[in-house]
């Protein structure tokens, strides 16, 4: 029983950014209804290899703890069954490109007139307003315009380098659960919804809070500097003589216990680094003097010396390593859940604990248009009128997935 439970979401998004916003409501305890398109579902379902058995590894990551159906929109039969969805939902999620909502008749402007209390948010590579609001979004291009492709890598005259994982598209689905959370308090005042909007590009500029500061502050773009912080040293990555570790030794009591621990205490009345704008204005001399010293010993020797010294550090997992730390065990953030065809699956576990109603990965990614008939039937569709809708090919049988090509 987590806290969003009875919370109903209609989940029309695909890919990344709209499930990962509908997948930590459904893991707060919001029944979500994932809308798959017909014939061939989300594209995450083709994003191979790897597979779990005949899945796709990231759609079961995306998608645990949702219920699936199928639909062709453009049918009457689909937008019926859309309708009596939104009908009884709290919230509706989406993440089409731009236009496609109001094409098919159910931009939020249509929805609101029937439905005051809906909240209606969507995800879109721009924003809903702006020169850019007709363009198509994808996280490449949001890290790219946002500016964290040019100060992400190793040196300030590198090429441009994304950052590893799909930030952009992560942070606006957590930014745009926040947003319906927030929305759902208001309404839970006033008993008015609203429409709830978030982008690509926006979730990638506020990952740029430290160099936009610098950037608005000195009118100078900042450029990559490897692992190290541009505000403080030494914050970084260190080669020790058998694998990398960081250290945050950057505030003037951390700085002074790391040069203790590495045997360098004069440094501290050196003037190159007495204060942290000294320490960053001489950053390259520093990280050459501390780098000689990390690489006399293992990372084993310098984790314990630096931890026993209360400094911030630890090792550079690789992702194996980090899935199987003790810290990620003990949070629950790996889990085992049930799938209907394939057994148990590991996954993700959820982030966020609540003392009082503590949320959690109860089921697994739904087959294409697993829960068809149990949904139907939960919103008054009878035998004969699933029957119905089946013929029209407006909605889907469970399992019957077209392969997708190109």
């Amino acid at each position: 029983m987590g806290p969003l439970t009875g919370l109903k979401v209609v989940d029309l998004t695909h890919v990344m950014a709209g499930p990962t916003c509908t997948l930590m409501l459904a893991d707060m305890g919001a029944e979500v209804i994932k809308i798959e398109k017909i014939p061939a579902g989300d594209d995450t379902r083709y994003m191979v290899p790897p597979k779990i058995g005949d899945q796709a590894a990231s759609f079961l990551m995306m998608n645990r703890n949702k219920k699936g159906i199928a639909l062709d929109l453009k049918k009457p039969g689909g937008a019926k069954v859309l309708r009596r969805l939104i009908a009884k939902a709290d919230v509706l999620v989406e993440n089409f490109g731009p236009g496609v909502m109001e094409k098919l008749g159910f931009a939020y402007a249509d929805l609101a007139k029937d439905h005051p209390a809906l909240i209606y948010c969507s995800l879109s590579g721009f924003g809903r307003t702006g020169p850019y609001k007709h363009r198509r979004g994808f996280d490449l291009v949001a890290q790219a315009m946002s500016g964290i492709m040019s100060f992400t890598g190793e040196r300030p005259d590198g090429p441009p380098v994304k950052c590893g994982s799909p930030l952009s598209d992560i942070t606006a689905g957590i930014l745009a659960a926040l947003g319906i959370v927030a929305a759902y308090t208001h309404r839970l005042k006033t008993g008015q919804g609203q429409w709830v909007e978030t982008s690509l590009f926006e979730a990638a500029l506020v990952q740029t809070y430290w160099q936009a500061a610098i950037a608005l502050a000195t009118g100078v773009a900042p450029k990559a500097m490897g692992s190290a912080h541009p505000l403080n040293a030494p914050y970084q990555a260190f080669e020790a003589s058998d694998k990398w570790i960081v250290v945050g030794g950057a505030n003037q009591k951390h700085w002074m216990r790391t040069l203790e621990v590495l045997g360098i205490p004069e440094l501290a009345s050196d003037p190159r680094f007495k204060t942290g704008g000294d320490r960053m204005a001489h950053l390259k001399e520093l990280e050459a003097l501390l780098s000689a010293r990390f690489r006399t010993q293992t990372a084993e020797h310098w984790l314990a010396a630096l931890e026993q010294a209360d400094v911030p550090c630890g090792p550079v997992n690789d992702m194996l390593q980090a899935l199987s730390d003790p810290q990620t065990i003990a949070r629950d953030m790996v889990v085992e859940v049930g799938h209907s065809s394939l057994g148990k699956v590991k996954t993700m576990g959820l982030p966020i604990k609540f003392s009082a109603t503590p949320g959690g990965v109860r089921s697994g990614a739904p087959l294409y248009g697993e829960h068809s008939d149990e949904v139907l039937s939960a919103y008054g569709f009878d035998a004969a009128e699933i029957a119905a809708l089946r013929q029209e090919g407006a909605v889907a049988p469970a399992g019957v997935l077209k392969e997708k090509t190109g």
